[in-house]
């Protein structure tokens, strides 16, 4: 009967090769998780500062050009609403400033298109705070 040394010594290789095996394994699963956190969190920056953008349109139609039509709150709200709910894929820094623009939006909305531009203010400078956030987790990506 073999001892046990004898035995490890025989299969070394094919222990070796299944410790190396296993561990590729397992960084590959790493890596994969990891890879497709980035993707997903870069189509969400991406799509975050696009609906930003129109977002924007909507405040800027409905408080300087007082246009019932391109600066409808409702179409407002949809904008928030979906930047709102992209955010919940990105850090946690991003969907707090997504939550802070939905809330300056509920709380400013009502004030846009009269003359006092204290109300546009609030909600473009949440934009602004949003916009910069996300480039900045952006930038972050390996």
């Amino acid at each position: 009967m073999t001892s046990f040394r004898s035995q490890v010594r025989n299969n070394a290789v094919a222990l070796i090769s299944l410790m190396v095996a296993l561990s590729s394994l397992g960084y590959n699963t790493w890596r994969n998780e990891h890879t497709e956190r980035n993707r997903n969190v870069r189509t969400a920056g991406f799509d975050i500062l696009t609906k930003l953008a129109e977002f924007e349109r909507v405040v800027f139609l409905a408080q300087y050009d007082r246009d019932a039509n391109g600066g409808n709150p409702r179409t407002g709200w949809t904008y928030v609403i979906v930047i709102r709910d992209l955010s919940d894929v990105m850090p946690a820094q991003v969907t707090q400033q997504a939550t802070s623009l939905q809330k300056v939006w509920g709380e400013n909305w009502e004030a846009l298109g009269k003359d006092d531009d204290a109300a546009v203010n609030r909600i473009d400078e949440a934009i602004t705070k949003l916009r910069e956030t996300t480039l900045q987790t952006l930038h972050s990506l390996r």
